[in-house]
């Protein structure tokens, strides 16, 4: 059973995704929220697998609250958004927050995308990140984007590739498994629109 936190000032929308919530077998609403901070202290108390967040809350916002649940390591942040919150969104990505959903997507890619994030994976929606693309200032819009779209430990793993190391050499490196960095390289992929690791190295190039 996937246990699901979720925080959204708005009641309606709340009580909706519980709903949606309550259809699935293998997946249980274990509190709501109505702003960041509560956000933080029921995933603390429940440590959900997974907790959907409103990006914009009162007292705290989702993203502050994504980064402390993940910096106590509490649960997997998938933050709920609108095409109208370009700039927020691009610094959740430079913090490492690989789960996005718009609110009025269908109730079929809401569940989806909990199921990917409580496995790990990482979930952008393409219309989402094409829209931030075009956000992005046509001069040098690839170097810039390539810069604000990857988190820190992204941007590490990048500059590896970039000096020839195979996967199993990033992993002895950075202590991670195999996995791991199998998962933030289809990320760096899947946010930059790049199609495999020989253009990853030359973008990293270009910015350094």
């Amino acid at each position: 059973m996937i246990s699901v936190l979720l925080a959204d000032d708005d009641a309606i929308i709340r009580e909706g995704l519980k709903m949606i919530l309550e259809t699935q077998d293998d997946l249980e609403c274990v509190g709501t929220a109505v702003n960041g901070l509560e956000a933080v202290e029921l995933s603390r108390k429940y440590k959900p697998d997974v907790v959907m967040l409103d990006i914009r809350m009162p007292i705290m916002d989702g993203i502050t609250a994504a980064k402390e649940i993940m910096a106590e390591k509490l649960s997997n942040p998938l933050l709920l958004t609108t095409f109208d919150e370009p700039e927020l969104i691009l610094s959740a990505l430079q913090a490492g927050i690989n789960g996005y959903i718009l609110k009025n997507s269908p109730a079929e890619r809401i569940l989806s995308a909990i199921r990917v994030i409580n496995s790990g994976g990482s979930v952008f929606q393409k219309d989402v990140l094409e829209f931030i693309r075009s956000r992005v200032s046509p001069e040098g819009t690839s170097n810039q984007m390539f810069k604000m779209l990857l988190s820190p430990r992204e941007m590490e793993i990048a500059g590896l590739i970039a000096e020839g190391l195979s996967n199993k050499d990033i992993c002895e490196k950075l202590y991670l498994t195999n996995g791991t960095v199998r998962n933030h390289i289809s990320t760096i992929l899947e946010k930059t629109g790049l199609e495999h690791r020989t253009q990853i190295a030359v973008h990293y190039l270009r910015n350094s």
